[in-house]
């Protein structure tokens, strides 16, 4: 499934444009993640890593 964001960039720098500051959002959920560079933003966005780190938060949370 393609997932989709909504990326506000707050301030980034033009002699460093790896150092970024913002939110992302995933578009149809409230949740909102913060970054402060492009490793961040990366993770955040990478659906693989994402789908991982979802996998754990459920295995972890479930009711038994």
């Amino acid at each position: 499934m393609l997932e989709s964001y909504i990326v506000r960039i707050y301030r980034g720098e033009k002699d460093s444009p790896r150092n970024l500051v913002g939110i992302v959002e995933e578009v149809g959920l409230e949740e909102k993640r913060a970054f402060t560079n492009m490793d961040e933003l990366w993770t955040i966005l990478n659906p693989v890593r994402r789908r991982d780190v979802t996998d754990k938060e459920k295995t972890r949370h479930r009711k038994y």
